[in-house]
């Protein structure tokens, strides 16, 4: 084990230009004018997972963006087989203005690594690899049989990614799962996520007059679009922060009174929470503290709006359409497709007189996840985290969504652990991305002792 370390501590420089240099790729999946970049980038894994010594290497095709796989499966069948995830693209970087470098081509700067992706997730993501790559170079070996699966297309909610999964179960089949796209709770203090939110993406259309029509002619006549759509979605919250749409909670889990032990042990400043946002203050769902309301229950947000006359001055117009994004995270057992039918009853029985209007589905869309924490990864990733950072780990539900982990459970059956060591004050999806190089050497240390405590067990 003494080797292994010694290899990670004497190519930590290479290891750091091996990451700028794929930090420079602007593998950003939302972009069409980006697309060979993501393939790029793809290519780029492949080459240095070889290099590493994971065999098998393969871009494998998803019908989107390509996912990268690899495997080492020599430990025998009395071994476990692990699958690591992580996904290699990012997300776009405007606005460009509010950057202090150029977001790919990053640089290192008080001990920190600056670009789009440094942090999210390519920085976390590259850290199993090279740390198979200490044990492997320095044995000749591995203790147990792995996979690797690194997806180009978590940025925008996966959309390829179930059905792939579905498509290769003989080849993702294992024992345990870990994600190295997640974080850590910060620099001194570690957290292990037992829940994750579901996302539901949909446009609302609402039409009326074929065309800008003058609102002095026709405003006292006909419908306005632009208000009719305020009223409709006015009518998703009642007063009390409630989802107001009928059979949105029906299946949602109440939390248990152990449940919300556990969210409470979870450090959560609301003066500071509020100062960080710039908001004026908090607000939400009456009778949930503030972090059970981000963490585990449902919302409904609404993301942008558009229609009619957005220039200076005055414009006397009453517009033909409006439209509406919105978004919905969701909590276990919500489905994006039973919830999407509420929301289609709601507006077709809300939707005011003189318009039409209709629900556009977007391919966001993933189911939420509630893990058990009595899994056998749960136990050794929780066994790692306090040998490193001291301490027990806090037990969290995440707001945010990461889809392809309810489809590893569904078609997989097999429940993912979260194990990765970005910080959420990295900006992550914002200006001046970057990845602590603490975190990056943190990172390998743990990995490398999870490693071998995976080795010590049978299958």
């Amino acid at each position: 084990m003494e080797n292994d370390q010694k290899y990670l501590t004497e190519n930590r420089e290479k290891f750091n230009n091996d990451l700028l240099d794929f930090i420079s790729i602007p593998s950003i999946a939302a972009l069409p004018e980006h697309s060979k970049d993501v393939q790029r980038a793809a290519a780029w894994l492949k080459e240095r997972m070889l290099k590493a010594g994971i065999e098998n290497v393969e871009l494998m095709d998803t019908g989107g963006q390509p996912a990268v796989y690899g495997d080492w499966l020599h430990a025998g069948s009395d071994k476990p087989t692990v699958l690591i995830y992580g996904h290699y693209d990012v997300q776009p970087v405007d606005p460009l203005e509010l950057w202090d470098i150029d977001p790919f081509k990053p640089i290192i700067k008080d001990n920190k690594i600056f670009g789009r992706g440094a942090s999210d997730d390519k920085g976390s993501m590259f850290i199993p690899i090279v740390v198979f790559e200490s044990i492997f170079k320095t044995s000749e070996t591995f203790p147990f049989n792995i996979k690797f699966i690194f997806e180009g297309e978590e940025e925008v909610a996966s959309p390829n990614m179930p059905e792939f999964v579905s498509k290769n179960v003989d080849k993702l089949t294992c024992d345990m799962i870990f994600s190295a796209d997640g974080g850590q709770f910060s620099e001194d203090e570690c957290e292990l996520a037992v829940a994750y939110k579901g996302i539901l993406g949909f446009d609302i259309e609402v039409t009326g007059p074929d065309t800008d029509k003058h609102s002095g002619i026709y405003g006292a006549a006909i419908a306005n679009p632009v208000m009719a759509l305020s009223q409709l979605i006015a009518s998703m919250k009642n007063d009390n922060g409630e989802i107001a749409v009928e059979g949105f909670y029906d299946e949602v889990i109440p939390l248990t009174s152990k449940d919300k032990e556990e969210i409470s042990r979870v450090p959560f400043d609301e003066k500071k929470f509020v100062e960080q946002t710039g908001a004026i203050c908090l607000d939400g769902e009456i009778g949930y503290t503030p972090l059970e309301r981000v963490s585990a229950r449902p919302t409904i947000d609404l993301n942008g709006i558009s229609g009619g006359y957005q220039g200076a001055g005055t414009k006397t117009v009453l517009p033909s359409r409006a439209f509406a994004k919105i978004t919905c995270r969701l909590v276990a057992d919500q489905k994006p497709k039973e919830i999407l039918k509420k929301i289609e009853k709601h507006v077709e029985k809300h939707l005011p007189s003189g318009v039409t209007g209709k629900v556009i589905p977007l391919q966001d869309e993933g189911d939420p996840l509630l893990i058990p924490s009595d899994l056998n990864s749960m136990k050794l990733a929780k066994e790692v985290l306090k040998n490193i950072y001291g301490k027990d780990p806090y037990i969290i539900r995440v707001g945010g969504s990461i889809p392809i982990l309810s489809a590893f459970y569904r078609f997989l059956g097999v429940y993912t652990t979260t194990f990765s060591f970005q910080l959420n004050d990295e900006n992550w999806h914002a200006p001046n991305e970057f990845f602590r190089l603490s975190s990056f050497y943190k990172g390998q240390e743990a990995y490398r002792q999870l490693f071998h405590k995976i080795g010590s067990l049978s299958s």
